[in-house]
């Protein structure tokens, strides 16, 4: 398994977002193929404009994890992008491949649709919270490269904000049942 290192995460946010398509999370002993990512940059919807102070690893580094924590309940896993601007990159959704017993212990079930469909599930099947923030990719949560046929990546309007809604830069496999809402 070949792991992705910075260099990947240099690029510009839009391309590692659809290039994360079809990579795989590995954290621990669980795995899962990202199938779902949404691209932020300086756009009205980022945290980089929103919540500028707690964001600024968007800014500072890129192939480093930044966690948010939302409505009060779920955690978000965001890996930081473009050496030269700013950006991070959501991870909406991943389809397991290794750890489903331990996924579904976190998440209460062993629906596999259900375990990693939606930021907030990823990261709790995947046992993803605050500690992560700020470490670098490559440690405790690595990405590996995509192996076998690259996937046909469709995009669309990001879900779930209300300023910047006309971008689609929501990248997704095309015919996955583990592609969110």
């Amino acid at each position: 398994m070949q792991y992705l290192d910075a260099e990947f995460f240099a690029r510009d946010t839009l391309t590692v977002a659809r290039d994360l398509v079809g990579t795989t999370l590995v954290v621990g002993r669980c795995r899962g193929r990202i199938v779902e990512t949404e691209a932020y940059t300086t756009d009205a919807a980022s945290h980089a404009v929103t919540r500028r102070h707690q964001a600024s690893w968007m800014g500072d580094t890129f192939g480093h994890i930044y966690i948010f924590f939302i409505y009060g309940m779920y955690y978000c896993l965001n890996f930081t992008t473009d050496r030269d601007g700013v950006g991070a990159v959501l991870i909406r959704a991943a389809e397991p491949l290794a750890g489903q017993q331990v996924m579904a212990q976190r998440r209460g079930t062993t629906d596999p649709r259900k375990l990693c469909t939606g930021p907030g599930r990823l990261c709790q099947a995947f046992g993803i919270d605050l500690a992560f923030n700020g470490r670098k990719l490559g440690g405790k949560l690595k990405l590996a490269a995509r192996e076998g046929d690259e996937p046909v990546v469709a995009t669309s309007r990001r879900i779930g904000i209300s300023q910047a809604q006309e971008l689609e830069w929501r990248f997704f496999e095309q015919g996955s049942k583990f592609v969110s809402g």
